[in-house]
């Protein structure tokens, strides 16, 4: 791991400062922050972990990371883009738990959702990050996914989760790159470039 330098500090603190200034639907739906995307790539030139998949950064990749940042939304943010304001839907956090395993990591994309009447809910996306031999890029399947009534009626107790399996022949790969990574911020690339940018 390289030691971090004064500048690189500084661009990670501008960036954090910019995020923070954001509210969460504008940071993580598809408007677009030019002046944001600048900065992360700034930082992404002075990766500290230049191999950030590698075995020597399990501790750092492991854990639960919460999205704060989406250049162009997610699969989910963008569907609910052109969902009117006045339905009262709105999506409250996602958010990726990673654990390292000797089959890849171990992946599980979450997004905690609120639904007039019906309360909050959860949705999960289980896979698997099978890393390439730059230690940077991944290729990611999805094996499962859940969904669980977390607050049903905005009551304070949550029901059963239900989990519907994804066959073998059904799944699809997409590549993945992680292309900044230290002990406070991640940051991911799609296949078409789009930037997503994770706190621990």
């Amino acid at each position: 791991m390289k030691a971090e330098n004064p500048s690189h500090n500084y661009l990670k603190t501008e960036l954090i400062e910019k995020l923070s200034a954001l509210s969460f639907q504008k940071a993580i739906f598809p408007l677009g922050e030019p002046e944001i995307d600048n900065l992360i790539q700034n930082l992404e030139e002075i990766n500290p972990n230049p191999q950030p998949l590698s075995s020597q950064n399990q501790a750092l990749l492991s854990g639960s990371w919460k999205l704060i940042y989406a250049s162009n939304g997610t699969v989910v943010t963008r569907k609910f883009d052109t969902i009117p304001d006045w339905t009262g839907i709105k999506i409250k956090q996602v958010y990726q738990i990673l654990n390292c395993s000797d089959i890849g990591i171990v992946t599980c994309n979450c997004a905690k959702i609120e639904l007039p009447l019906l309360g909050e809910w959860k949705i999960e996306a289980s896979g698997i990050w099978k890393c390439e031999e730059d230690e940077k890029t991944a290729l990611v399947s999805f094996d499962g996914f859940a969904f669980q009534a977390t607050k049903p009626l905005n009551l304070p107790f949550s029901l059963p989760e239900l989990k519907i399996p994804v066959i073998e022949a059904l799944r699809n790969e997409a590549v993945w790159i992680t292309s900044y990574l230290d002990a406070e911020i991640r940051v991911g690339r799609g296949r078409t470039g789009n930037l997503f940018v994770f706190q621990k």
